[in-house]
């Protein structure tokens, strides 16, 4: 998964992907070795061996998905508990744009190192990743080399803003004096960060991550930040479905991009057969739900 060359803003990159390709899904990779198919999980015996068998899997999935998606989501958490093998899986040129799900955010000094490791490019030139997803509780200091890399590399950042998962709520629905909540500031913060980073197609590098289970707060997101792209996980496994997000897309096509992983990766437990067979089904009928709800 080698991130796409960055010649123009990430918020450009992802409009001419959506045009091109005219879809807005994003295969999430969450590779679990207990839950891979029978013919891979012989071959995860021992530290390097569980690399191997995940990254075949995720070359797979990549490979029988990619008509039907622009992009791919790899959550970092599952690479990384593999040790410094599982990270060998983290690479496949699929002409696709890499999102890291990686959900960093610290001081200053740290932040500069997480951006130079992801988003930032190697002496190869390229970046492990063309976006990646950032929490902003540190403030704009924890998210500034991020931000930079947007503006020198034409890197992605997705702001965590209302998760998918129903405990978000503790922190995430608090009320603040002016009667926002404290998502809601959240997103009003990322629109300023982003605001000099919009490209020529109206969308800004600096997007939110919302969760497809909250419609509602979909519809409010979008009227606060109208130049963001939304990234809307939770479709599948976590109850959302393509219709809860179509609030999200009243800013065009390309403002929201869907992630869905395990309800693709793992599409041949519930349908049987082939394993690629079955993930490029799914996909397949995702992709043509979502430009269906997405009205364009």
């Amino acid at each position: 998964m080698e991130a796409a060359v960055a010649t123009t803003t990430f918020g450009d990159r992802v409009a001419e992907a959506v045009e091109r390709k005219r879809t807005q899904l994003v295969l999430g990779l969450d590779p679990v070795v207990d839950l891979l198919p029978v013919e891979l999980a012989g071959e995860a015996v021992g530290a390097e061996g569980r690399a191997n068998a995940v990254a075949r899997f995720c070359r797979g999935l990549i490979d029988a998905t990619a008509p039907a998606c622009l992009g791919v989501k790899p959550q970092l958490a599952f690479f990384e508990a593999l040790g410094s093998h599982g990270m060998r899986a983290f690479a496949r040129d699929a002409g696709l744009l890499v999102i890291a799900d990686a959900k960093r955010g610290d001081i200053g000094s740290t932040a500069r190192a997480y951006a130079a490791a992801y988003v930032e490019p190697r002496a190869d030139g390229q970046p492990v990743a063309d976006a990646i997803t950032v929490n902003a509780y540190l403030g704009r200091e924890s998210v500034e080399p991020f931000l930079a890399a947007c503006k020198r590399h034409g890197a992605g950042v997705f702001i965590v803003t209302k998760t998918s998962n129903t405990g978000g709520a503790d922190v995430q629905d608090l009320k603040l004096s002016d009667g926002h909540v404290v998502w809601h500031q959240v997103a009003l913060l990322a629109r300023e960060w982003g605001s000099e980073l919009t490209g020529e197609r109206g969308l800004s590098s600096v997007g939110l991550v919302l969760g497809a289970t909250y419609p509602r707060e979909i519809g409010e997101a979008r009227r606060l930040c109208p130049e963001q792209v939304l990234l809307l996980p939770g479709i599948g496994a976590q109850g959302a479905s393509p219709a809860d997000v179509a609030r999200a897309f009243t800013s065009g096509p390309a403002s929201a991009l869907v992630s869905v992983s395990r309800a693709i990766d793992y599409a041949y437990r519930a349908a049987g057969g082939d394993w690629r067979a079955a993930a490029s089904a799914e996909a397949t009928r995702l992709r043509e739900e979502i430009w269906s709800v997405s009205g364009w």
